[in-house]
């Protein structure tokens, strides 16, 4: 689930070409989710670290995450052992 919902959430990411030729990046929507690169490639790779981590933040806090083309993440239950 978490793997589509990355892979729904870069779809709708954002790329220009800056004027020293690197790349930026970022997500619609997805506040502080941005990412610069050397290349399009090495840009869209820091883009998937700074998602994942936005994430677990997000998780961790129980803040709420946009939800994208129908998916969601939440959590609905904590184990406690």
């Amino acid at each position: 689930m978490i793997i589509e919902y990355c892979q729904k959430v870069l779809e709708k990411a954002e790329y220009k070409q800056l004027e020293d030729g690197t790349w930026f990046a970022e997500i619609p929507n997805f506040t502080g989710v941005w990412a610069n690169g050397e290349t399009v490639e090495e840009c869209r790779k820091e883009l998937v670290t700074v998602l994942e981590e936005w994430i677990i933040l997000k998780l961790r806090d129980r803040d709420a995450i946009p939800e994208v083309d129908g998916f969601r993440l939440e959590i609905t239950e904590v184990a406690v052992a």
